[in-house]
This record gives structure tokens, C-alpha cells and sequence, in this order.
């Protein structure tokens, strides 16, 4: 069946690989941005701004459903932005009728002391509902694929550094999950009924340490990465130690490395019962966002 519907987003990470997905499945796709004139990803381009209602109304006139990819965590407030502008759009949503909206969120346990970048994101869930429309939340932790800022840091780091120093922060249990798997669950909620207003965990199939990943990244790219951990590095020390020897800005990486300390696993299997299939291995998902980072820089794809 097609749907009409708004990717939020559309020029992120994400959302351009969203609205590339959802046209290939056969959907009208209305992909949003702040710079419609420059878009050039798939999707009819139209101008939206979640922190000016009038255009939300306008970007979601005619659409039955909409994700919502949408962060600010390159600034130093940003939960007071992001909660500003999910209350901006639940209430476009709502006045404009939609079936449903998709919600993108992070994982880590109900109760847990999350950090204030988790906790935006569950507060970002509640204030999408507050309109009345049916939220489906699909909560995840590290996204491997090229281009996304995590994948990146752990790729600029095995790629930049002969050896690390590493905070304790690196012992931290996750579950990484494949930018192909993201999508695969992205697009597989959008119509069930039994989709509908539901919270869902998902991740690959391997749970690892932030140092396994790395090492592991490593291993993949035909390095060797030694590693000494010390209790030392604070969030502060460790968020301007990646802002150095990465391309990642300050902010960014200070909101990142909080949450570092938070366990971010699946739990719940459930998205299983709605979208089936196998997840894609973390060593896999390296290779695969390795090659597409080589092809978007046309160069030779790695082995």
C-alpha cells in the first residue's frame, strides 16, 4: 500500500537514507528541510522548520504519516530545544490529522539514571504524544554507518590514533545496530496496525563494549588499536579529547560521552513479532559503512 508521508530530517544521516528507502517500497515521500532549494536527496523537497509552527503546517498538509528525525545536539541546550519543538510539531501533527508519527529514540532502562541526552530523548517521545496522535518509538543505540556521528568518532579514532588512552566509559555495555537494519525497521513500522502508538527496542545482534568496538573496528580495517584505560578522564577531559582528534564539534561530543556511562541494550524483543528478520553482525556493519564511506569518496571499496 502507499502512504504519503513527511521524512523529517531528510538531509541527516537518517533521514536521507529514509527517504531513499521509502521511495524504493513505492511511498509519496515529502522530505523536509530547512533548505529545500539545495536538497537534492529523493523525496518531493519542501521547507519545514520545527521551530516555526507555520511551516510545519504547511511541510504536513496532505500527509498520513511523519518521521521524526530531528536533534539538537550540537547545542549546549538542547533539550529546551528539542522539547520546544516536539511540542511544535505534536500539535501540527494533530491539527493536521496524521495516522501516526515515527519517533527515532535512544536506548537505556525506564529508571535508569540516563544521561541528559537519553533523557531529552525520552522526554522528546512523551511531548510527540501530548497532540493525540499515535506515537511508534523505535529506541537505539549506536547507528554503524557512514556518515553517522558515533559510527564516526569510533572510525576516527581507530583511524587517527596508534594507541588510546581510554576513560572508564569504554567498559559500558551496548547493542550497535547496522544503518540497514534502522531503515529495515524505519520503513517496516509505517503501516501495521499493531505498529501503532508502540515502543520498540531494537539493535543487532551482538552486545559489546565500547572498547570492543573499537578494537573490533580495528580489526576489521587491518589495524591493531592498544588500548590503556584510567579512572581519571573526565567527561569534561574525555568530550575535549574526541573534539581533538576528531571532526566531531565540542558540544556534540560532551552530549555523546554523557551518555556513554549509561547501558544501552535491548531488553525487549517485540519489533521481532512486527518486523522479522535477521540483524546484521557489528563486524559486517563496519565493512559495509567502510565501503560506502569509500564509494561516496570514490575511492577503491576496502576488501
Amino acid at each position: 500500500m502507499t502512504t504519503s508521508v513527511l521524512v523529517t530530517g531528510a538531509s541527516g544521516f537518517v533521514g536521507s537514507h529514509l527517504a531513499s528507502a521509502l521511495v524504493a517500497q513505492g511511498h509519496r515521500v515529502r522530505a523536509m528541510t530547512r533548505h529545500p532549494d539545495d536538497y537534492s536527496g529523493a523525496g518531493e523537497p519542501v521547507f519545514g522548520d520545527v521551530a516555526d509552527p507555520a511551516s510545519l503546517r504547511a511541510a504536513l498538509d496532505g500527509v498520513a504519516a511523519a518521521y521524526y528525525l530531528v536533534h539538537s545536539l550540537e547545542s549546549d541546550d538542547f533539550e529546551e530545544k528539542d522539547a520546544e519543538a516536539a511540542r511544535n510539531f505534536a500539535a501540527a501533527a494533530a491539527e493536521a490529522g496524521l495516522e501516526r508519527i515515527v519517533y527515532l529514540g535512544g536506548l537505556g532502562a525506564d529508571g535508569a539514571d540516563l544521561s541528559p541526552h537519553l533523557r531529552s530523548r525520552r522526554e522528546v517521545e512523551k511531548l510527540l504524544g501530548e497532540g493525540g496522535v499515535p506515537v511508534t518509538v523505535l529506541r537505539a543505540a549506536v547507528v554503524i554507518g557512514h556518515g553517522g556521528i558515533s559510527w564516526e568518532i569510533t572510525r576516527q579514532l581507530v583511524d587517527h590514533l596508534p594507541a588510546m588512552v581510554t576513560p572508564h566509559w569504554v567498559a559500558t555495555r551496548t547493542q550497535p545496530i547496522a544503518l540497514a537494519d534502522v531503515l529495515r525497521y524505519l520503513v517496516g513500522v509505517l503501516e501495521p496496525d499493531d505498529a501503532r502508538g508502540r515502543v520498540f527496542e531494537i539493535g543487532g545482534p551482538e552486545v559489546l563494549t565500547y572498547l570492543q568496538m573499537l578494537q573490533r573496528a580495528a580489526a576489521v580495517m587491518g589495524k591493531s588499536l592498544p588500548n590503556v584505560t584510567v579512572p581519571l578522564l573526565t567527561p569534561h577531559l574525555s568530550s575535549m579529547w574526541l573534539s581533538l582528534v576528531t571532526d566531531v564539534d565540542t558540544a556534540t561530543a560532551r552530549n555523546l560521552v554523557d551518555s556513554m556511562s549509561n547501558e544501552v541494550v535491548v531488553h525487549d524483543r517485540s519489533i521481532e513479532g512486527v518486523v522479522p528478520g535477521p540483524t546484521i553482525g557489528y563486524d559486517e556493519a563496519v565493512r559495509r559503512a567502510l565501503a560506502d564511506r569509500a564509494a561516496h569518496r570514490g575511492e577503491d571499496v576496502p576488501a
